[in-house]
């Protein structure tokens, strides 16, 4: 048995993930969704990095959690990186599900394609709080590419708008970098949020800055917990072993 703790994504909360963690519960795991702080619907999105970092900290501590699989999800790979080095005591194994690992020194927004940064700088300057939210055309599109147009509807109105401070906060990353801890990343192969290839994609320009780590691939697309959650489970199982 396993303690998975799954750390959602950008535009999401914990709920995001309610289907892979039935299924995880089901195999005889135990399974966390928190919500990082400023994300959700209806809560303050004036949050940093630092911020969001420290609330999945005070989760874990606070639940008493240890020997974790802890699992990042897109923007939550930065976030699993720094919560790492808080509390690296209490964490097993990392997880990457097609999520960001950042150079020392960098910020999400420096990973992104120009056209992206161009798109998401311009919507948190027109928002009146700092946020922007993913146009549906994307969701559909790209994010969400393998699912039918109710699954994309039904699963956007669970989004809410992502604060962009989070996404532009330069990351110190050395001591990330200097742990031991057993790394693992989750490919999925229909994934083109990042554009395929090694300039810009998820594998294998992201994965290989781990270093030494297992890689676990799966068909789907970027939100797979919505299109395949059980066969997103049995991944994150296979993930996340001894």
């Amino acid at each position: 048995m396993s303690t998975f703790v799954l750390v959602h994504g950008s535009w999401h909360d914990g709920s995001a993930w309610q289907a892979v963690v039935d299924h995880l519960e089901a195999k005889g795991h135990l399974a966390f969704a928190p919500t990082i702080a400023g994300h959700g619907k209806s809560v303050d999105k004036n949050v940093n990095h630092a911020q969001c970092t420290q609330s999945i900290v005070d989760y874990i501590v606070g639940k008493d959690l240890t020997d974790i699989v802890l699992l990042g999800h897109s923007f939550a790979g930065t976030i699993v990186a720094k919560v790492t080095e808080a509390v690296s005591d209490r964490i097993r194994r990392l997880i990457f599900l097609d999520a960001f690992v950042l150079n020392d020194g960098e910020s999400l927004r420096d990973s992104l394609p120009p056209h992206y940064q161009a798109l998401f700088d311009s919507l948190a300057r027109e928002s009146d709080d700092y946020t922007m939210m993913l146009p549906f055309e994307l969701w559909r599109e790209v994010l969400l590419n393998d699912a039918d147009l109710e699954l994309a509807r039904s699963s956007y109105a669970q989004l809410s708008p992502q604060p962009y401070q989070p996404w532009i906060d330069k990351l110190d990353l050395k001591q990330f970098y200097s742990l031991p801890i057993p790394k693992s990343y989750l490919y999925c192969t229909e994934d083109n949020v990042l554009p395929q290839g090694e300039q810009w994609g998820w594998h294998p320009r992201m994965s290989n800055r781990l270093g030494l780590f297992r890689l676990v691939q799966m068909p789907g697309s970027h939100e797979v917990m919505f299109s395949d959650p059980i066969g997103l489970a049995e991944k994150i199982i296979v993930a996340g072993r001894d």
